[in-house]
């Protein structure tokens, strides 16, 4: 029998099993997607679908709310935060129209207006929405990139 693994940005979730499996409740999710917070997939049904990345980010969210103290603004202004020019590596051109590297409104995967290296590429499977996969917290993976920095090992 061949052993085959999901990817984990792989859409096979259904809200309800989302819920079961991160342990919260299925408003706080759909709270969480009206937020901007998380990208769930969404089907031709317009039901949405949620990859092992989205349910470690509902944990990651949910944590912020409740352990952290933050609310959903501060969570999006604290995700907006997060240096996406610099993991994916834009080239100055690039960085000059880019509304995630120009403003701190709203977290990369909102900007109206993204550079063409992002301009095609799914935000669900982008290494800047994936952050959760490695670390678990913004202020791990900030240290991380900036050792990198220093050391001039940056991706």
């Amino acid at each position: 029998m061949e052993n085959s693994l999901i990817e984990s940005t792989t859409p096979v979730y259904t809200l309800s099993t989302t819920s079961t499996l991160s342990g919260i409740p299925v408003h706080s999710i759909r709270q969480y997607i009206d937020n901007g917070l998380i990208i769930p997939f969404k089907k031709e049904s317009n039901r949405n679908l949620f990859s092992q990345v989205d349910i470690l980010r509902i944990k990651y969210i949910n944590n912020l709310l409740n352990v952290d103290g933050l609310n959903t603004a501060g969570i999006r202004k604290l995700l907006a935060l997060i240096p996406c020019w610099v993991i994916r590596e834009c080239t100055a051109g690039e960085r000059e129209t880019c509304q995630a590297y120009l403003s701190d409104a709203n977290p990369c995967w909102e900007a109206s207006e993204k550079g063409t290296l992002c301009k095609n590429t799914n935000c669900r499977e982008c290494e800047v929405y994936r952050i959760v996969e490695n670390y678990p917290d913004l202020k791990s993976f900030l240290k991380t990139l900036i050792l990198q920095n220093v050391s001039g090992n940056i991706r």
